[in-house]
């Protein structure tokens, strides 16, 4: 199936849908609002013509003000890709899980989750995966501002151009 013919079918499964269409990236990227993902996903995984079985990543991203959940999607028996992107606000992050549709989505949400603040309605155990339980914040977010002290000890963060302790962030 080609981009276009893929395109066609999702506008004609779901007329209604808002989607948006990109066939300028490396892959076929479709914008699909948050509302509409469940029902995208069951229809790219269910439907013969995509049978997309595999989901390949799923990572989180600040763009324009907003962020992104991006799911890197396979179809083992037709060998094509899609991207889908759901855009929502840093505000009131919440995209519905796919766990249900592909467990691999598990752990890439709770790493969203924990990097982005990127809450996945409906995760069976949405909760930090890289930072301790009490860490505050989400470290990928661009207004992300590491603490200067963790339960007593200090927290160096690595930046370009050299190391930078608690001390010599609170002096700056």
């Amino acid at each position: 199936m080609t981009t276009a013919e893929m395109f066609r079918f999702l506008s004609d499964a779901l007329p209604d849908a808002g989607l948006e269409f990109d066939e300028t990236r490396a892959l076929p990227t479709v914008t699909v609002p948050a509302g509409q993902l469940s029902t995208m996903a069951m229809l790219l995984r269910d439907h013969p013509d995509m049978a997309f079985d595999c989901l390949m990543c799923l990572s989180g991203a600040e763009r324009d003000g907003g962020l992104e959940a991006i799911y890197h999607l396979y179809s083992m028996p037709n060998d094509h890709k899609i991207i889908l992107r759901v855009k929502v606000s840093k505000e009131d992050p919440v995209v519905p899980s796919v766990t249900p549709i592909w467990e691999a989505a598990n752990w890439h949400e709770r790493e969203a989750f924990d990097m982005f603040g990127i809450r996945f309605d409906g995760h069976p155990d949405l909760r930090r995966i890289l930072c301790p339980d009490d860490w505050e914040g989400h470290p990928l977010r661009k207004d992300y501002q590491p603490p200067l002290w963790y339960h007593g000890i200090p927290v160096t963060v690595n930046v370009p151009g050299g190391a930078t302790t608690p001390d010599s962030r609170a002096e700056s």
